[in-house]
């Protein structure tokens, strides 16, 4: 296999490691969205360490992370607070036999961000979490649908990934009982419930492309009253990203149940289940009816993501990691956005969401998203020490950060109007696109088995 040669960008130990990866985990990533299918062919740095919104690979290569932990890190890597106030709490032991006062704590504040929940229980991730509220909407309704809305994810669990293209292996009578409904179409959404007995409806109540328009999450909340439906907000990315007490609390229409990750424990694995006392009493052994089997992890408790997670409480209390997104993101958006104006590419990429959440989306020569170019824009992205599949950005995001971002976009857009002139990507982009992370089949990047990587992978910008 012929590779790319540049100075300064290697990635010989990358490319080994990720041939050594596909042997030994599915897919090469523990995680879908971090496979390499998603990533230049020739191009998937094996990451070693962190520190601020910045990250190393294994072949010393500094990059300028984006995405930065699937949306979970907002105050940099290794941000000192978190990472002491884990050190403490893990010197004194991680995990035991019975409940620990640092339970009752980070419990207090939680609610205390969180003022439309009574309860909440903890738990190492998100499906888990949206998982038990479905389970727990169908124990307190007596239903067994569920209407969800046509947002890229909720659950590793059968009943919703039974929904996705990404559904082998789930038995078709389970997907059947999902159904789902249009963001921001209150007729659509009183379509499903009408056509269905529902447990509930689940949403984002926002993401990074669109925001409620003027009376829906009201209005939301008023259908699943009308229909019985228990009402589940999915707050993984909009918690600790839109604000501290959530959508709910930025939007001011409460759920009956919300469900929470990411970000609240600035990487640490950590998530939660809250809502109403009445609803959560139905886990415990403070009822008379059937209990639910609500949530029971052995490691939901311990003590690092307790401990992660009320150190990020406080840092948000006493200082605005949501206002730095907020002003950071606004600038890199609207730098890029100049920069491929002032090139001539500004109708191919572009530059879209919340300043705290932003996206970029890559066009090719008919106007239409392209994967090929995305591929080609993230490829030109790395060779010049930015990381990343969006422009999401932390609260350690530096001026010089943005500086280097913009620098390197500069270069990318160059090589960007190049294949937009000739009408194509062949001749610039090495390898194959990327591809949706959910989908049926391995191709069109299936990989083959081979052996061992002795030759020097290394890479340049387009020529």
């Amino acid at each position: 296999m012929t590779h790319l040669a540049s100075p300064g960008r290697v990635f010989t130990r990358s490319a080994a490691l990720q041939d050594r990866l596909h042997d030994l985990v599915p897919g090469g990533a523990h995680t879908y969205a971090r496979g390499p299918d998603q990533y230049p062919e020739f191009m998937t740095p094996i990451l070693e360490r962190g520190a601020g919104a910045n990250v190393w690979d294994v072949d010393g290569n500094r990059y300028v992370e984006y995405g930065i932990g699937l949306r979970s890190v907002t105050l940099g890597h290794g941000y000192p607070p978190v990472v002491d106030a884990v050190t403490r709490a893990i010197a004194e032991g991680v995990n035991f036999s019975r409940p620990t006062v640092l339970e009752v704590a980070a419990a207090e504040d939680f609610l205390d961000l969180v003022p439309g929940a009574d309860m909440v229980k903890f738990a190492k991730n998100g499906s888990d979490a949206t998982t038990a509220a479905i389970r727990l909407a169908r124990a307190v309704t007596g239903r067994e649908d569920v209407v969800v809305c046509d947002q890229p994810f909720f659950s590793v669990d059968d009943w919703f990934i039974g929904t996705t293209p990404m559904n082998s292996g789930v038995p078709d009578a389970v997907a059947e009982r999902t159904h789902r409904f249009r963001y921001n179409d209150l007729v659509d959404l009183d379509a499903a419930l009408t056509g269905c007995a529902a447990a509930c409806v689940i949403l984002e109540a926002a993401t990074a492309l669109h925001e409620p328009a003027p009376g829906f999450l009201e209005g939301v909340r008023a259908l699943c009253d009308r229909h019985r439906a228990l009402l589940v907000f999915d707050e993984m990315i909009t918690g600790f990203r839109w604000s501290h007490h959530g959508a709910q609390g930025l939007y001011g229409v409460t759920p009956d149940l919300s469900c929470w990750g990411k970000a609240m424990g600035n990487g640490f694995p950590i998530a939660a289940l809250a809502g109403r006392r009445e609803l959560m009493e139905l886990g415990g052994l403070r009822t008379d009816r059937d209990r639910v089997f609500l949530l029971s992890t052995t490691h939901g408790p311990e003590s690092c993501g307790l401990a992660a997670f009320r150190a990020v409480a406080h840092a948000y209390a006493t200082e605005d990691p949501i206002g730095r997104m907020e002003s950071v993101g606004s600038a890199l958006a609207a730098a890029v956005t100049g920069a491929a104006e002032e090139l001539g590419v500004g109708e191919f990429l572009q530059v879209a969401g919340r300043p705290s959440c932003l996206i970029f989306v890559t066009r090719g020569p008919d106007g239409a998203p392209s994967q090929e170019f995305r591929t080609l824009f993230l490829q030109e992205l790395l060779v010049r020490g930015v990381l990343g599949q969006s422009f999401v950005v932390s609260a350690a995001h530096t001026d010089t950060d943005l500086d280097e971002t913009v620098d390197a976009v500069r270069g990318a857009l160059l090589v960007y109007r190049r294949a937009l002139e000739s009408g194509s990507v062949t001749g610039l982009l090495h390898g194959r696109p990327v591809a949706p992370a959910l989908r049926a089949r391995a191709a069109p990047r299936r990989v083959r088995r081979r052996g061992g990587c002795d030759a020097e992978v290394v890479a340049q910008p387009a020529q």
